[in-house]
């Protein structure tokens, strides 16, 4: 089995933390986490595809073991994670990858692929939402901060970053408590304890209406640049529904789609699963 390294590399102000494993020559994949978690959701995943894959897994900055400024002096907002994600890219040397997106780092994954194409072979949206359909109707704290970014709806938000949240709301729902291992939302709650990391998650929380002005755009590369795209979907999360994932055959008629028994952080309990559908996907689109 591949050796998992875990490596840094600098890009401008930012010491962006990464996993890595697999062949150096072999066919790469990025795979971009979510909130509120770091690289450490691939931890089961990465030893299916390292086999095959050059599999690569930073954390973005405010997250996970990345070290980026304190709030004011960078700005914690999804054009600057894509910013620093394409440094990162070019900072490593990747010509040419296939891209794995959940939750938050589908926006991110998605600036990335609208802003060079020809980089991206194909990819995989693991509750990664690029459509209104996808929303459920629970984001009613977020949607009022979104509309008027007050102090009192601020505050609002701020339950969304509780310990009791992240276990009972992200994790907990469609998953089987048997299987569910308390490391992923026990470290993502030690993550969010962090000096300064609640205000950093609000100010993203303010940003993310940026990404919903720009479903648009990333629906207009879909069908520009018709990247193969698989999506493997938790059909049990309670903040992206399954409308979500096929929405994508609506500008990409080709569109592989995979509704699993799980939830949000489908990678806790269906890692085997979602990896052997990554397996057969990449093992067809990239040798064409």
């Amino acid at each position: 089995m591949p050796q998992v390294q875990y490596k840094r590399q600098q890009v401008g102000e930012v010491d962006v933390f990464y996993r890595e494993a697999g062949p150096a020559d072999a066919p790469v994949l990025l795979l971009l986490h979510g909130f509120p978690s770091a690289s450490h959701m691939f931890r089961d995943l990465i030893p299916h595809l390292a086999g095959r894959y050059r599999v690569i897994a930073p954390d973005m900055p405010g997250f996970g073991q990345t070290k980026a400024p304190p709030r004011g002096q960078f700005e914690y907002g999804f054009d600057n994670l894509a910013k620093v994600m394409d440094g990162f890219v070019d900072a490593i040397g990747l010509e040419r990858y296939a891209l794995y997106i959940f939750d938050y780092g589908a926006p991110v994954g998605l600036r990335l692929a609208m802003s060079r194409p020809e980089r991206v072979s194909a990819i995989i949206s693991q509750n990664g939402n690029a459509y209104l359909e996808g929303f459920s109707d629970e984001w009613g704290a977020w949607q009022t901060y979104w509309r008027d970014p007050s102090s009192a709806n601020r505050e609002a938000c701020r339950a969304s970053l509780s310990a009791e949240t992240i276990e009972g709301w992200h994790y907990a729902p469609g998953s089987d408590p048997a299987l569910l291992s308390p490391d992923g939302y026990e470290l993502d709650i030690a993550y969010m304890a962090r000096p300064g990391a609640e205000e950093i998650q609000l100010d993203l929380i303010l940003d993310y209406r940026s990404n919903v002005a720009l479903y648009p755009d990333f629906q207009a590369y879909f069908r520009a640049c018709r990247p193969p795209l698989l999506a493997v979907w938790g059909r049990h999360d309670r903040a992206f529904v399954p409308a979500g994932a096929q929405a994508y055959q609506r500008d990409l008629p080709n569109a592989e789609i995979h509704l699993l028994d799980a939830g949000h952080f489908a990678l806790e309990t269906r890692h085997g699963e979602i990896g052997s559908y990554i397996q057969d996907f990449l093992g067809r689109q990239l040798t064409r």
